[in-house]
């Protein structure tokens, strides 16, 4: 129903910062960073050299995707607005396990080297180098919890791995430590040799040019030898991500003060999946973001809205237009929120996909897109650049406004600031455009239109307005918008 909607809220609590605040950080470097996932072998074939072995028909096999391909493609990634690259992981992996390759990088047979499918060290150095020239970091994934199945380190070094004896007879608080996944050889990194090994291997990855790790299954992972293995990151100014899959603000914040500099906000992408794209109510995100303000570093929380462990967002509806919609609508949103946001490949065009392996299809750019696929990637690379534009979006404090019970499925509004600029950020779930109305002792103002544009370079037809004491928010259905409250703006 189009109807205004009463909110008294002040104009004081806009800008003074009443309502829920999440504290501000200082930059750390990564703060302010937008991240581009990639996975090498499903991205881009730069030398068809190394593809022996490949099957681009099988979901499961190798490919072809390189480091050449990759390299070849970074002028891609910087156009979209992405400040840093993620790579799965590029060591050489096990032969095929029952057809199925280890083309996503997570079954290694060594640590310090490339999989001939995706190139040479020099390869890698080469992506690195061009990277950092075009103003990039480059972040890598490294594997510390197992080996690839029948890894040869098995056999040489048995006593560097879990049994099942071990996983049998250990505690129920060290089970997720002890026990394989999915039947992976399991480290026990207690042991010293593998302690220094895994140490090893991170101190041989910075060489090769890389800013920042990405530590994968966390959980499963000794908290004395990763509180260790991230303090030597930290000393060496290497930033360190972990994955630990349905992480929400308590599991982030415990894994900040063990030394981690962050954690995926699992939490955050299953709320916005039900409500941007599923349809249900934006309560699930406010709740999600309340308890991230808790967080000691919440300006390092990685916000996404799919990964490459994840169905597509797109996915959600049946409908790929539907999709389209929803994803342009979650993309804005996202690129409003505090934190670090983080892009799987394809998600900037709505990319479908189910579960693994469907979610990984290979990478298409744009002289393969659809017009319907094209304007999504207008919207993030708008919204992307909008983010980086503003130092409050980027960096800035987030107040939560308080909404009406009767709208809380509909409507989220709260303001970002930093440097002596605000934002105010609104989000209208409903179905159709809707005028919200807060309480303001603003004089009257004419009409503002959103910083965001669509597709085309049109502004986005959302409004801000003052007349009759009310701050007006005209909306259209199912979007993000963003409107500059800062003292050269206001009234």
């Amino acid at each position: 129903m189009n109807r205004p909607a009463l909110l008294t809220v002040l104009l004081s609590s806009l800008l003074t910062g009443t309502g829920t605040t999440l504290a501000q950080t200082a930059s750390t470097g990564w703060e302010g960073q937008v991240i581009y996932q990639v996975m090498p072998d499903r991205f881009f074939d730069g030398d068809t050299g190394n593809d022996a072995g490949t099957d681009p028909a099988a979901p499961q096999a190798w490919h072809g995707g390189d480091l050449k391909g990759l390299s070849a493609r970074l002028d891609y990634v910087k156009a979209l607005g992405a400040t840093a690259l993620w790579l799965t992981p590029v060591y050489p992996q096990v032969p095929p396990v029952n057809g199925a390759a280890g083309y996503h990088g997570y079954w290694p047979s060594e640590f310090r080297n490339i999989d001939p499918h995706f190139g040479t060290l020099s390869d890698f150095t080469a992506l690195t180098g061009r990277a950092h020239r075009l103003g990039l970091k480059v972040m890598l994934d490294q594997v510390v919890n197992h080996y690839g199945y029948g890894a040869a380190a098995q056999g040489a070094h048995p006593g560097w791995f879990h049994t099942q004896a071990d996983c049998a007879a250990a505690p129920a608080d060290r089970k997720d430590n002890v026990c394989a996944l999915a039947g992976l050889p399991d480290l026990d990194q207690t042991v010293p040799a593998v302690a220094d090994l895994l140490a090893g291997n991170a101190d041989f990855w910075r060489s090769q040019g890389v800013d920042a790790f990405r530590y994968d299954a966390v959980k499963k992972v000794d908290p004395g030898f990763l509180k260790a293995q991230v303090a030597r990151d930290r000393a060496a100014g290497t930033f360190t991500l972990g994955e630990y899959y349905g992480a929400d603000a308590g599991t982030i914040a415990d894994f900040q003060r063990l030394g981690l500099s962050s954690l995926f906000d699992f939490a955050l992408q299953n709320a916005l999946k039900s409500s941007l794209m599923g349809g249900q109510g934006l309560s699930s995100v406010r709740t999600v973001l309340e308890r991230d303000a808790d967080v000691p570093q919440p300006g390092l929380i990685a916000g996404f809205l799919d990964n490459h462990d994840l169905p597509r967002f797109a996915n959600g509806t049946l409908f790929e237009d539907q999709g389209q919609q929803r994803t342009r609508y979650a993309l804005r949103a996202l690129m409003t929120l505090k934190g670090i946001p983080v892009l799987w490949q394809g998600t900037e065009y709505a990319q479908r996909g189910g579960g693994d392996p469907d979610n990984r299809r290979d990478m298409r750019f744009p002289d393969a897109w659809t017009a319907g696929e094209k304007a999504v990637y207008d919207v993030a690379r708008d919204a992307i650049a909008v983010r980086k534009a503003s130092a409050a979006l980027s960096l800035g404090d987030q107040v939560l406004l308080p909404v009406p019970g009767a709208l809380a499925d509909d409507l989220l509004v709260f303001t970002r600031q930093r440097q002596g600029q605000t934002v105010l950020v609104a989000w209208n779930n409903g179905k159709a455009r809707t005028t919200y109305s807060l309480k303001t002792g603003w004089p009257p103002r004419k009409l503002v239109s959103s910083l965001f544009r669509e597709p085309g370079g049109a502004a986005q037809q959302a409004g801000l307005s003052v007349g009759g004491g009310y701050l007006h928010l005209s909306l259209p259905a199912r979007t993000a918008a963003v409107f500059d409250l800062s003292a050269g703006a206001l009234p």
